[in-house]
């Protein structure tokens, strides 16, 4: 999930790069992109990811 949030903000800060869009500090396309890093960054440390509670592989009810 936070892997596709970081390509969404990616893709912002391409379009206020892309467009030269005046913005106000805060959501300039430098820190949008900075918000993506860390997103992706959080994403490959595992958070956020989907989890089940069954693990692969392995059945419960097996002796083996």
């Amino acid at each position: 999930m936070l892997g596709m949030a970081a390509a969404v903000l990616f893709f912002i800060a391409f379009l206020i790069n892309a467009a030269d869009i005046g913005t106000n500090d805060v959501f300039s396309s430098t820190n949008v992109m900075l918000l993506g890093l860390t997103a992706l960054a959080l994403h490959l440390a595992g958070i956020g990811a989907h989890r089940t509670g069954h693990t692969a592989g392995r059945r419960p009810w097996s002796r083996s």
